[in-house]
């Protein structure tokens, strides 16, 4: 049997690669820049002492 030619994929492999559009790897992103707004929004409540809207004059 002849042997096929190799393509390489048009997509990378790589769950860590940055890409547009709606990719699994653009939930990953969403999720991991998620997470970094969450804690910080913990740690400047306990920082601050003041609630995240309190602390930007919202309420």
């Amino acid at each position: 049997m002849p042997d096929a030619k190799k393509t390489a994929p048009l997509v990378s492999e790589d769950p860590n690669a940055l890409r547009w559009g709606f990719t699994s790897q653009s939930e990953n992103w969403n999720g991991r820049f998620a997470m970094i707004g969450f804690l910080s929004a913990i740690l400047l409540e306990l920082f601050s002492g003041q609630g995240f809207l309190h602390f930007w004059g919202i309420l």
